[in-house]
């Protein structure tokens, strides 16, 4: 179907936030007992990698493949118990203003805003909440009957998959994608950017630097992280929650604007 509404897709990490969501709960996750003070480490490690060298296929499915063994028995329940609690303590403060800022805007135009990251829907789903975007996608592993992770996944949300997922919900949506906008860091999304009449690179690798500087996509730097007031992030962690009980449910990869649109009321000083 050809749409007429314009889209906007934003990866998560390193171009929402900061840093690897993943990684940045591995604090939490040592204190919950749910991994060693040797994986703590490992993350470290993985969180300078991820910094100085950025994504490339090879590192993410090394990663992909190291939380799925990881996480493999853990209770989904808990995993989203420790995320939302986490959200205010650790991820809120690394989002980007400029990327907070540029939601805004967009939606201000009158355009659909959804988060697309290959992380897991547990994390995406609640930071896609907090922001008040329209919806996400996120990856998705199985869970058994007794609500524990098999260490299998039934969506991932890179590459192909993303693009395919983005396609769809473009359809769904009556998104226009030709002159949409996707916003990223990674080399690893130049199919998703390539969708888009406005592919914009934000903090690039080297590879999606020269890929950008080829193809005369403009090139963003987000440096300035933000805090919200305490008052503020208690009423949305409550509307955080109730996104968990529908994850908790089993939902599809991605949510509809219906649950997730919460437009912040708070501009942070």
């Amino acid at each position: 179907m050809s749409g007429s509404v314009e889209g906007v897709f934003f990866d998560l990490d390193k171009t929402v936030i900061a840093r690897a969501s993943m990684l940045a709960l591995g604090t939490r996750f040592f204190q919950e007992g749910l991994i060693t003070r040797r994986t703590v480490a490992r993350s470290l490690y993985a969180q300078t990698v991820y910094k100085y060298l950025g994504a490339n296929e090879r590192r993410l499915k090394r990663l992909e493949n190291a939380v799925l063994n990881l996480t493999q028995g853990w209770e989904q329940s808990m995993v989203l118990r420790v995320v939302t609690e986490a959200l205010g303590e650790i991820i809120t403060p690394l989002i980007y203003r400029e990327a907070m800022d540029l939601i805004d805007l967009h939606h201000l135009a009158g355009r659909k805003v959804f988060l697309v990251s290959a992380s897991p829907e547990e994390v995406v789903g609640p930071m896609a909440s907090f922001l008040g975007v329209d919806g996400y996608i996120g990856s998705r592993s199985r869970v058994d009957e007794d609500g524990k992770y098999t260490g299998e996944l039934m969506f991932y949300a890179y590459g192909p998959y993303k693009v395919e997922a983005i396609a769809t919900l473009a359809a769904d949506e009556g998104i226009d994608l030709s002159s949409s906008y996707a916003y990223s860091d990674s080399y690893t999304d130049v199919p998703m950017l390539e969708m888009v009449g406005h592919p914009i690179a934000v903090n690039p690798d080297r590879v999606l630097t020269k890929v950008a500087k080829e193809r005369g996509w403009e090139i963003l730097e987000f440096s300035e992280t933000t805090k919200v007031s305490r008052p503020y992030l208690v009423r949305t962690l409550r509307n955080v929650a109730l996104l968990v009980a529908v994850l908790a449910g089993g939902s599809a990869p991605f949510v509809g604007r219906s649950l997730l649109r919460r437009r912040r009321d708070h501009q942070p000083s």
